[in-house]
């Protein structure tokens, strides 16, 4: 640990003073524009990934510091192990995503804006198909359906089929 910041305006000096790799960010300090924070930090240092700490009800909060370049959403209390584990992830380049935080932050984004195909495939995701298998299912191909995702990726907000597939899972088609 490098060091421990109560005032988020403090965050970008100390950033290019202590050049970290990881910074957690605590959504539930009131009264704090947290996402111009996170903005701040990662301006002070491009390779710093910032890890969010939130509870579904913040979903206002999330997306703004997901917008502002937030990443790894772990459940408030979850255990320091998988805190650890979490924050690891992140450093490797993964976003290990709680999925209550994911349910609130891509549920916002609602389903009515994909099209009835992109739902379809998004269920099949889901279910765990691979792109070959979901084409061979709809006799389409494998081209088309990879348009389709991404499609649906850029509509819900997402960059991979792990959270369109957290999202599928917690839509009712």
């Amino acid at each position: 640990m490098v060091g421990d910041l109560q005032d988020p305006e403090d965050a970008p000096a100390s950033v290019r003073k202590d050049q970290p790799d990881v910074a957690l960010v605590d959504l539930s300090i009131p009264d704090r524009d947290l996402a111009s924070a996170i903005r701040s930090m990662s301006s002070a240092r491009s390779e710093l990934k910032v890890v969010v700490l939130a509870t579904p009800r913040d979903r206002d909060r999330i997306l703004a510091a997901v917008d502002a370049g937030g990443v790894g959403l772990p459940a408030p209390r979850v255990g320091s192990e998988e805190l650890l584990s979490g924050i690891r992830a992140v450093a490797r380049g993964e976003s290990p995503l709680s999925l209550s935080a994911t349910l609130a932050l891509l549920g916002s984004r609602g389903k009515a804006a994909l099209t009835t195909r992109e739902r379809q495939i998004l269920a099949l995701v889901a279910r765990g198909l691979a792109n070959k298998q979901i084409a061979a299912a709809w006799g389409i191909s494998e081209k088309t359906v990879k348009t389709h995702l991404g499609s649906a990726f850029q509509r819900l907000g997402v960059s991979d089929r792990t959270q369109a597939a957290l999202w599928a899972r917690g839509m009712a088609f």
